[in-house]
């Protein structure tokens, strides 16, 4: 049994955050480099301003886009990991709202209804994971709205198989043309339940831009989601031409005999996502 305290985890939330709010990842950088290079005309001169922000938000140490984001995280704890300290959720928002301060980070988390900004960022949207081990693997996912707003959860019949789900992936991105900020990057949350295929969305989202699921056949989703995508002609924000999304990653779950739930969460081609091992 290894023993952590919770402090170690608000303050690793509170280094994810304060880097993943002013750069991309490399993967993101080196797609958008080599969508730049495929592209002409209008799509081309905004791919190299999307990376001339980013180069920018580096050197002067600004967020790199100004929608700092909902703060999602995702932990995976082992099961030989005994927690001592404030309560995990305290200090997960406390390394968020330090984060916020200190970076000069936009504050964006209201009430739903009356619309008050809770001022801090938080509370964050936190994941957790039993796992085997004595380890903690912390994720910070910053998440804009602008594409989060895009995204779109369908409950398919088993009959509708795979050429459902990739046209429900590709139908969300149509349907959202140059909304989201495109090129976009695509989680897809296959089976589970309603609300379990909606986080399967959001976890996929984490892994690397470029990877891909190692079944084959959910791999071969990925390709032929991403290439109908692709064909769609939206283009980088909007002005047409041959990326449109940089990436599609799914991730997938035994579900019910009856169902086939389908999640398609959205994120904009501001790649932000950061771990640690602790």
């Amino acid at each position: 049994m290894r023993t952590i305290n919770t402090e170690e985890i608000e303050n690793c939330v509170y280094r994810l955050a304060r880097k993943a709010g002013l750069t991309l990842t490399d993967a993101c950088r080196t797609a958008l480099e080599k969508a730049e290079k495929a592209e002409i005309g209008a799509a081309k001169f905004a791919l190299s301003a999307l990376l001339e922000n980013e180069r920018t938000a580096k050197r002067e140490q600004m967020p790199v886009c100004q929608d700092t984001g909902m703060s999602v995280i995702l932990l995976e704890i082992g099961q030989e990991v005994f927690l001592e300290g404030k309560p995990l959720s305290h200090a997960v928002n406390e390394g968020v709202k330090s984060a916020y301060r200190d970076g000069l980070f936009r504050k964006s988390i209201c009430d739903p209804l009356t619309r008050a900004n809770t001022a801090d960022n938080t509370p964050a949207h936190l994941h957790t994971e039993i796992v085997p081990g004595d380890k903690i693997a912390v994720t910070y996912l910053p998440k804009g709205f602008g594409s989060e707003n895009m995204s779109r959860l369908y409950m398919l019949t088993p009959a509708e198989g795979k050429s459902g789900i990739v046209n429900a992936i590709v139908e969300t991105v149509k349907r959202a043309g140059s909304r989201p900020c495109p090129p976009v990057y695509v989680g897809v949350g296959i089976g589970g339940a309603f609300d379990s295929c909606a986080y399967l969305a959001k976890k996929a989202l984490t892994r690397e831009v470029g990877s891909k699921n190692p079944r084959e056949d959910v791999a071969e989703l990925e390709r032929e989601a991403l290439q109908k995508i692709n064909a769609l002609g939206i283009g980088a924000q909007g002005f047409g031409g041959k990326v449109t999304a940089i990436g599609v990653s799914c991730e997938i779950a035994p579900t019910h005999i009856a169902g086939l739930p389908v999640a398609v969460n959205i994120q904009c081609h501001c790649v932000r996502c950061e771990k640690e091992v602790l």
